[in-house]
């Protein structure tokens, strides 16, 4: 029989060719780890109703990793932390209107160096499969043929987020930045910052206040992400180990700054950080910051978190942080942790589910009591 159509299931992370109702083949996947959305810049996969817009490597050797879809050298087989697109690649365009802009973000079904774990969410975007099935559907499928995208129903894993600032970190890193301006300038964008943080100015009116002063170049910024890990707070890493042992996903929500966060983030194990861009001229010079990013103004963290909860649909949430845009989020999660190691904030004690000065304190079985209590 003739295939005619493909259909990906997010719930059971499994690609199948189709010949009208009948299931010719079927192969295990691996869909976005951050579930499924239609932004641009997401890394999210999106669903619904697709087309293959182009059909690219034919022929090509199966270990030939691509980059901007031209061949460029073999894949060795060694392991890797990077993303590649290895074998064949079939790229979508999205038929409707909530998914139009698919073939603009490049999401593809791919072959992968990450064949270990096909069978769970864990790409950018696209759609991974192994290199040889990959192959092997390439060669049943031609262009315009359908592909169908089915979203989740199931309720998966557990999503854990912690802001960063005086929470991971002992400091706030948008004061270690005025530190070199100078103490007028420190002293302005300290008194700026704990006011934000205790509630007492919106943090849309803070943040280009801050970043007037400052215009940080990208080697000042990389100074500062070291002293990130060098500030780290007490049993924060154990605390973290411990719970993706329990099946938790850890998530870094600031409103702090992306590059300055992300070392952090890599030395915890944290794989995904939702922080404020950063954006700098070819020179290093400071060009800009993401005003519209979420977390630069007030009620962007529960914004993000409704995002993450209608992308993957958790079966618990839990956010973790010391200043009142944390405290925001607590009607979006199961449980909100306080954090007093570094400030304590009493609006923030005394909203808390649970308050915790020392992450050694706490562990994923108290969690779990609280969350049946």
């Amino acid at each position: 029989m003739k295939p005619d159509h493909i259909e990906v299931s997010i719930d059971r992370q499994e690609l199948t060719l189709h010949s009208g109702d009948r299931i010719l083949q079927r192969w295990p996947v691996s869909t976005a780890a951050r579930g499924v959305g239609f932004t641009e810049g997401s890394f999210r996969t999106p669903t619904g109703r697709f087309r293959i817009a182009d059909r690219i490597g034919a022929g090509a050797a199966p270990d030939t990793i691509f980059r901007g879809r031209l061949p460029d050298g073999v894949w060795d087989g060694c392991p890797c932390d990077d993303d590649l697109v290895v074998s064949r690649i079939l790229r979508l365009d999205g038929t409707e209107p909530r998914n139009a802009n698919t073939y603009q973000r490049f999401i593809y079904i791919h072959g992968t160096n990450h064949e270990d774990r096909l069978g769970k969410p864990h790409s950018c975007g696209c759609v991974r499969m192994s290199r040889a099935a990959m192959i092997e559907l390439f060669d049943q499928t031609e262009e315009n043929m359908e592909v169908i995208i089915h979203p989740p129903t199931q309720r998966r894993g557990k999503l854990i987020f912690f802001d960063c600032d005086s929470t991971l970190s002992s400091i706030e890193g948008i004061d270690e930045l005025a530190r070199s301006a100078g103490p007028e300038v420190f002293s302005r964008i300290e008194s700026l910052t704990h006011a934000a943080m205790n509630g007492e100015i919106p943090l849309d009116q803070v943040f280009p206040r801050r970043m007037e002063s400052l215009a940080p170049d990208r080697t000042l910024c990389d100074r500062i992400a070291a002293q990130y890990i060098e500030t780290e707070t007490p049993g924060s890493a154990r605390f973290i180990d411990e719970l993706r042992r329990d099946g938790w996903t850890p998530v870094i929500l600031s409103g702090g700054f992306e590059p300055l966060i992300r070392p952090l983030a890599d030395k915890l194990g944290i794989r995904h950080v939702e922080a404020v861009p950063l954006h700098f001229n070819d020179d290093g010079s400071y060009q800009g910051y993401g005003t519209d990013y979420p977390t630069t103004y007030n009620g962007g963290k529960p914004e993000i978190i409704r995002e993450w909860k209608e992308a993957t649909l958790p079966e618990h949430v839990i956010m973790v942080g010391d200043g009142i845009s944390d405290l925001e989020t607590k009607s979006e999660c199961d449980l909100f942790i306080g954090y007093g190691g570094v400030v304590e904030r009493e609006p923030v004690k005394q909203g808390a589910d649970l308050w915790v000065t020392n992450f050694n304190d706490i562990t994923t079985a108290r969690i779990r009591s609280l969350m049946k209590s």
